[in-house]
């Protein structure tokens, strides 16, 4: 029988080996043990999916703490355990989130599981008053569900004070079916017992949007928020800020800077002092766009909305319909006459009439469209005439189609006031009388496709004879037309004038 050598008080070297070795064991043999554990898990990872699936309805991420917190020690107390405790828990999460349909589901029922949206169901760009008891939200939305489905639309005014104002409210798609993935909704909202903020404490409007004729789906968001003190009745009501305002579609793609700056002079001539430019880059605006653009903008005469987020928003040509839409809206009390139409265009008065005359003429009618002048954007006159590259683009693009009786895009003006919404090239939701016949007063002159060409716009040259005679070009007939080279002179003295040398030189 072994006897044990009296207590002496010290420790000898072979007995601290021994401690040394049982501490450095232990926690290598653990960490060995949990590894050999993850390899079992996901060995059996079947066995385990089938266990879960017969016998537990509780969700992965429980299931999965449960078995940690009972099968491996704490990490606190085993610092060597927290990488296998790790492991462990990603290899059994992948074994509980691949579970198929219960073993005992009939396999003839199919499951249809959804990830995620395709498409939006609202998306704003814009909420504005219309009047003291009328508020339009301007935005997209997913075409299919509008085509196929029954949404629809409700209101509510909260007034800070608490109480609340409800309204039906009557949804409007006004792109003529182009829409693409997103079609252009704008949802009128008017309270029948008048302003809801009639005592001016301000509020919200809320707009409940559903997703079908259910009125248990929905989506519920602030529209628009107005501070207490801030309504003001006079601005619904004439003298406007301007006489006239123009809403420009989106601007994109590789635009000439030098057109934009003459359409620009011409424009701000044409429409006089009051009258404001708003344009919408979607991408259009360059940097050499912009400096043309912006002596007109610290002049007070324009305004560049930077619109390119639409583009996350597959609708019909850079979402123009949203945009005219927008502004309708947004300067509907700006001007009394808002016009449309796009920056290879100019508006033209024949036979010396006037602008303020036309549009007395024109006033008891909410719209009225403009007759096309097509004119060639590849054809000039080779007539000798000295510093010719120097000439604006209307001053040399001077050939017109001549073809009559056929159908041609026209451009409006709109009293915004009476109108609900609009379209590209009129309205269809308006209250009151549009005019078509005026081509005797005014007009306008199309140069399509000149807007993105860069440098010289001349690309085929006629002799002078042609400005008596039928051009025939791309089996097309063409006239000469000077009217707008007439101008050239005074539009270029009208830029000096307003601008001095903040624009390019002439």
């Amino acid at each position: 029988m072994r006897k044990d050598s009296p207590f002496t008080g010290a420790v000898s070297p072979n007995t601290v080996g021994k401690i040394f070795l049982c501490f450095e064991t232990k926690p290598l043999l653990a960490t060995l043990l949990a590894i050999t554990l993850v390899m079992l898990i996901w060995n059996f990872q079947p066995f385990y999916e089938n266990i879960l699936s017969s016998t537990c309805h509780c969700s992965s991420s429980s299931t999965t703490t449960n078995f940690l917190n009972t099968t491996l020690p704490s990490t606190a107390s085993v610092p060597h355990l927290a990488e296998a405790k790790k492991l462990t828990a990603s290899a059994f999460r992948t074994a509980t989130t691949t579970t198929t349909s219960p073993i005992n589901a009939d396999p003839n029922k199919r499951q249809f599981t959804a990830y995620g949206n395709a498409a939006a169901l609202f998306v704003q760009m814009g909420a504005y008053r219309g009047g003291s008891a009328t508020f339009a939200v301007v935005g997209l939305a997913s075409k299919p569900i509008h085509v196929y489905g029954r949404p629809w639309y409700k209101c509510e005014w909260i007034s800070n004070n608490g109480t609340s104002t409800k309204a039906k409210a009557y949804k409007m798609l006004p792109d003529w079916g182009y829409g693409r993935v997103y079609t252009v909704v704008v949802v009128n909202c008017t309270f029948p017992d008048g302003n809801p903020n009639r005592h001016n404490l301000g509020g919200r409007l809320l707009l409940y949007a559903y997703y079908g004729l259910s009125p248990r789906k929905y989506e519920k968001f602030t529209a628009l928020e107005e501070a207490a003190g801030s309504y003001n009745e006079a601005r619904f009501h004439p003298p406007y800020p301007y006489d006239y305002l123009y809403c420009g579609s989106s601007l994109y793609g590789k635009l000439s800077a030098d057109r934009i700056r003459e359409w620009m002079a011409y424009h701000t001539w044409f429409f006089g002092l009051r009258s404001h430019f708003v344009f919408h880059d979607a991408g259009g605006v360059s940097e050499e766009v912009r400096k043309v653009l912006e002596p007109w903008v610290k002049a007070g005469r324009a305004t560049v909305q930077d619109i390119r987020a639409q583009e996350e928003f597959d609708g019909y040509y850079y979402n123009q319909f949203l945009v005219v839409n927008d502004c309708l809206h947004r300067y509907r009390f700006a001007a009394k006459w808002l016009f449309y139409f796009d920056v290879d265009e100019y508006i033209y008065l024949p036979d010396g009439n006037t602008l303020e005359s036309v549009l007395d003429e024109f006033g008891d009618y909410t719209q009225f469209t403009i007759e096309q002048n097509a004119m060639s954007s590849v054809l000039c006159l080779n007539d000798s005439v000295p510093h010719h590259s120097g000439e604006w683009g209307f001053e040399k693009l001077l050939f017109r189609d001549s073809r009559t009786k056929i159908r041609r895009d026209r451009k409006y003006a709109i009293q915004a006031k009476n109108a609900y919404a609009t379209g590209v090239h009129m309205s269809e939701n308006v209250i009151g009388k549009t005019l078509h016949k005026t081509e005797t007063k005014i007009r306008y002159y199309h140069y399509h496709n000149s807007i993105s060409v860069q440098g010289e716009p001349c690309r085929v040259f006629l002799p002078p004879s042609a400005k008596n005679n039928v051009t025939w070009f791309d089996k097309l007939p063409y006239v000469y037309d000077d009217n707008m080279r007439k101008l050239a002179h005074t539009i270029k003295k009208f830029e000096h004038d307003t601008l001095g040398n903040a624009q390019l030189p002439l």
